[in-house]
């Protein structure tokens, strides 16, 4: 699908630029995760190879979405929504089941991850349920937004990933301060919410809440569920200032740190890179980010504008996660780092994020007089 010349000319070159760095970045870290060091030098397994074949699949995916006008988006969001919870349903029965959990459909080819679909229905379906209310919200439309994103989220729950449940939650509730509350509304949710938090602790399973108690006291269980903290703060402080130097990380090369191409993939950046490496990728990070917002502030309609702050709260929010799970400032819920971490589909929806910014930022000159 051709894009027209003149859309290009409004083209996000920062958030494009951000963006193949990013991968170039955690390309190149995840060679380094893939190695393992054995007496006859380096053995390197596959993820890096995939991982350039996701992220080719993911930039097309990304041409193609910016290519659509986002506007259009409002006559499919419904539809695409009933078929992301259709997935959901089908997660229980016919699931694949890995490491105890049920979250992925063997397609054959690939394994599909329904919940990450989910995140992409609720944020398109949650910005047009928004953009008709021209009104901040009233307890009536609060209500049913939340009841469109309690269902995905509930099963979600239930396979269980905790991580994702909450990204699409955070997201929710980000656009909805966004477009914003009555003043009664959101003094009540306020003061209620602080009230509510701790009777979630009932619902969490118990490795849940082992993970919640192992990040109060990392050494209560060492070997157990705490060797994942453990063995990241290792290797990100045994990386000092510059770093050990690529592919001569200790804690990853011989496999003491677990996870390191999915979730701990930012641990084998800080061993190998240091706290210079760490900063550097925090910036550029934050450039990307701010990138995001450029065309949060730019749209010139509430649906694009919204879009694009869904986008931006989904990033921010799997950034700062991963990144403090990483650190042990926050308890390890499983949610990896955009462009950085291995995997499928989160590169390919990922992308396509990226490129529904593009295509708001693209069109947001359709709108002037």
């Amino acid at each position: 699908m051709l894009i027209d010349r003149r859309l290009l000319t409004h083209l996000n070159w920062g958030l494009l630029a951000a963006l193949l760095a990013l991968f170039a970045v955690g390309l190149l870290n995840l060679y380094s995760a893939s190695g393992t060091r054995a007496e006859d030098g380096l053995a390197l397994a596959s993820f890096y190879r995939r991982q350039l074949i996701w992220g080719l699949g993911g930039f097309a995916a990304m041409t193609a979405v910016m290519s659509f006008d986002y506007r259009r988006l409002t006559t499919v969001s419904t539809f695409f929504y009933i078929v992301s919870v259709l997935a959901l349903l089908m997660v229980p029965l016919f699931g694949k089941l890995v490491y105890g959990a049920r979250r992925w459909l063997d397609l054959g080819v690939f394994n599909f991850q329904p919940s990450e679909m989910a995140k992409i229905s609720v944020l398109l379906l949650g910005a047009q349920m928004l953009a008709k209310n021209a009104e901040v919200l009233s307890w009536k439309g609060l209500a049913q937004i939340t009841a469109m994103g309690l269902v995905p989220t509930l099963l979600i729950l239930t396979q269980p990933d905790l991580g994702t449940g909450l990204t699409v939650l955070f997201i929710l509730g980000a656009m909805i301060l966004y477009h914003g509350l009555t003043p009664a509304v959101l003094k009540t949710c306020l003061l209620t919410l602080p009230l509510f938090l701790p009777l979630t602790w009932f619902a969490l399973h118990d490795y849940q809440k082992r993970r919640i108690l192992t990040f109060l006291d990392p050494s209560n269980d060492p070997l157990g569920s705490g060797y994942h903290i453990m063995q990241s703060q290792i290797a990100i402080g045994s990386g000092q200032i510059w770093g050990k130097g690529f592919l001569h990380g200790t804690q990853s090369q011989l496999r003491f740190l677990p996870e390191k191409h999915t979730d701990f993939a930012l641990a084998v950046l800080g061993e190998e890179w240091g706290f210079v490496g760490c900063i550097l990728l925090l910036l550029l990070s934050c450039f990307f980010l701010l990138a995001i917002f450029n065309t949060v502030r730019d749209a010139k309609d509430r649906f694009g504008s919204t879009l694009a702050a869904g986008v931006f709260v989904y990033f921010f929010w799997q950034i700062s996660i991963n990144m403090g799970m990483v650190l042990g400032l926050m308890p390890v819920v499983g949610i990896p780092l955009p462009f950085i971490s291995y995997g499928g589909s989160a590169t390919i929806l990922n992308f396509a994020l990226v490129g529904l910014v593009q295509s708001v930022s693209m069109r947001r000159f359709m709108f002037k007089s």
